[in-house]
């Protein structure tokens, strides 16, 4: 992995005071590893999801909705934090963004109160508060990072609010050939196999995604090329989580394949059979994002 730099959010000012001593982190909250928290605050609200889609605002909302705004996937963690007393929400997001800065973060889209982030277009963000907004992107040979940072009060005496979303894409693929179906003969007659990446699927999950349409398309002109082949499927994943539900996963997978090609494409289901290999066959190591996106795969064995 890359080396990076760690986000440290320090004060740039004056010294925070310290926090009420009754005041404490939600339970199984914590820091992102990527950036650290204003000092003297603490986590409110925390959730974390390994794949899961993000709306990033580029631009002002417009009521209930940000018309510019750009779509993501990945491992999404939500934190909210609540912020010193007596700290402006301003004062915190400059920090904020010095920070974000000084970590190599490229600005996309900044906004700082109700005239800029709203603009009297609707309750927007928070209505009657002030917002401060900026959407920020790292890019990295693992895989780009997007950074969200809200923060918002109500009024100078009342604490500030803070809510950090950072955005885990995951890494792209790189030296992977195109699917084709000349490329899978060419393969499958040199080696006795092919692997096949673009047939995706829900982490944990074994339904077919539309996305593989033209992957699968291929397979299929594949088998009306060649009337002789009978292939196995072969599911294969990564080494992340227990080796029976990878095992289990990736049968499930190679089936739904099957499924797919005999009932949306007219392949004879003679010609197919469904097998599972999980993580026992790798073609990279899993130490690293990149290996393991290598490894979850499925593979086209003749007969």
């Amino acid at each position: 992995m890359a080396a990076y730099r760690v986000v440290i959010v320090a004060c740039m000012f004056a010294a925070v005071s310290t926090m009420n001593a009754s005041a404490q982190d939600v339970q199984g909250s914590k820091d992102h590893p990527l950036i650290t928290r204003y000092p003297g605050s603490f986590i409110q609200d925390y959730s974390q999801q390994q794949y899961a889609q993000y709306l990033l605002p580029l631009g002002p909302p417009q009521g209930d909705k940000f018309p510019k705004a750009q779509q993501l996937e990945g491992k999404v963690t939500h934190i909210t934090y609540d912020e010193p007393a007596h700290r402006s929400a301003l004062e915190v997001f400059r920090n904020y963004q010095a920070a974000l800065k000084s970590g190599g973060f490229t600005e996309l889209f900044v906004c700082v109160g109700q005239a800029q982030c709203i603009g009297g277009q609707g309750s927007g963000w928070c209505g009657g508060c002030s917002p401060h907004f900026e959407a920020a992107k790292l890019s990295r040979p693992e895989g780009d990072v997007y950074v969200a940072v809200h923060i918002e009060q109500d009024n100078p005496d009342t604490h500030a609010s803070a809510q950090v979303d950072v955005i885990e894409l995951k890494p792209m693929q790189t030296g992977l050939v195109a699917v084709n179906a000349d490329a899978l003969a060419s393969d499958i007659d040199r080696t006795g196999h092919a692997s096949v990446y673009g047939i995706y699927f829900d982490t944990g999950k074994a339904d077919v995604k539309p996305e593989s349409d033209s992957t699968l398309k291929e397979i299929a002109t594949l088998l009306q090329r060649h009337p002789q082949l009978k292939l196995y499927v072969v599911g294969h994943t990564d080494n992340q989580g227990a080796l029976e539900m990878n095992m289990d996963l990736s049968r499930r997978r190679a089936d739904a394949v099957v499924k797919v090609l005999v009932s949306k494409y007219a392949v004879s289901a003679s010609r197919l059979s469904a097998q599972g290999d999980g993580p026992t066959a790798p073609v990279a190591s899993n130490d690293t994002e990149t290996g393991r996106a290598r490894n979850r795969r499925v593979e086209l064995v003749k007969q």
